[in-house]
């Protein structure tokens, strides 16, 4: 029969919809989801690279939103080729002195170090913590749920665990409240509240801001100076039973909590 429907470029396995009488295409995936399962960024951001001609399928330039490839293409990405690998998700209990990056040259040590071989799918981190900071860190190859939680509209929130240098006087807790200026960003914290009622040293602050080393510039602001940063809490995680250093795969509840935004 020739009713069968095609894509404009190549055949697809076709099939019916129980109980519809339709038809659907069973080896087809949109090229932008395709490129942020590859790990490359987020489907939003595909969108850009696509239409900026920066991706190749089967040799030939594509700048069309919507288009579809078989799971088999040959697609590259400034002639890189991608793969449409398995979505993993890992949480990292982050130790001091590991940089948060995939590679690096000029580093001793990096996160990816910690997981090894024992992950086949290549992951990155979502965001980042500095060298000397620890704590929860999420790892994925899922570049569209990367780019939902890094989004600032998305308000990821954090939990920091923070020991100073000297005894924090409450009116700054209040100031952090209230908004400080960083070099004319007015940064509020969600919360700000002592750590540890007998050492008015260690600091708990929950917010959402993703301005690069914000917890230490907060601080440093106020006139002190951060001796230990500890990220309790990302996106609904936790570092509960995670020893420092170690790492596991996320459970099927907390990576639909994650996808729907349950944070």
């Amino acid at each position: 029969m020739e009713n069968r429907r095609t894509n404009n470029r190549t055949r697809a396995t076709v099939k019916k919809q129980a109980g519809t009488g339709k038809t659907v295409d069973d080896d087809l995936v949109r090229l932008n989801k395709y490129i942020a399962a590859s790990g490359v960024c987020s489907r939003r951001e595909a969108d850009t690279i696509i239409l900026r001609g920066e991706i190749t399928v089967n040799g030939k330039p594509v700048t069309e939103l919507g288009y579809k490839v078989k799971r088999s293409d040959d697609v590259r990405y400034r002639n890189k080729k991608l793969s449409a690998e398995k979505l993993v998700y890992i949480l990292l209990n982050k130790p001091k002195d590991y940089v948060t990056t995939t590679e690096d040259p000029h580093a001793d040590k990096t996160v990816m170090d910690l997981i090894g071989d024992k992950c086949p799918e290549r992951v990155y981190p979502v965001g980042r913590l500095d060298k000397s900071t620890t704590g929860v860190l999420l790892l994925t190859n899922d570049g569209d749920l990367a780019g939902k939680l890094t989004h600032p509209r998305n308000k990821r929130r954090k939990i920091y665990h923070v020991f100073l240098d000297r005894i924090v006087v409450k009116e700054d807790l209040f100031r952090l409240v209230e908004g400080v200026d960083l070099e004319g960003d007015i940064i509020t914290a969600d919360a700000a509240t002592y750590a540890d009622p007998d050492d008015r040293t260690q600091v708990g602050i929950e917010l959402h801001s993703g301005q690069n080393r914000v917890v230490r510039r907060l601080f440093e602001k106020l006139g002190y100076r951060v001796n230990k940063l500890d990220r309790v809490y990302f996106a609904g995680l936790t570092k509960k039973n995670l020893p420092r250093g170690k790492w596991r795969f996320l459970s099927e509840k907390e990576v639909n909590m994650l996808k729907r935004g349950i944070y």
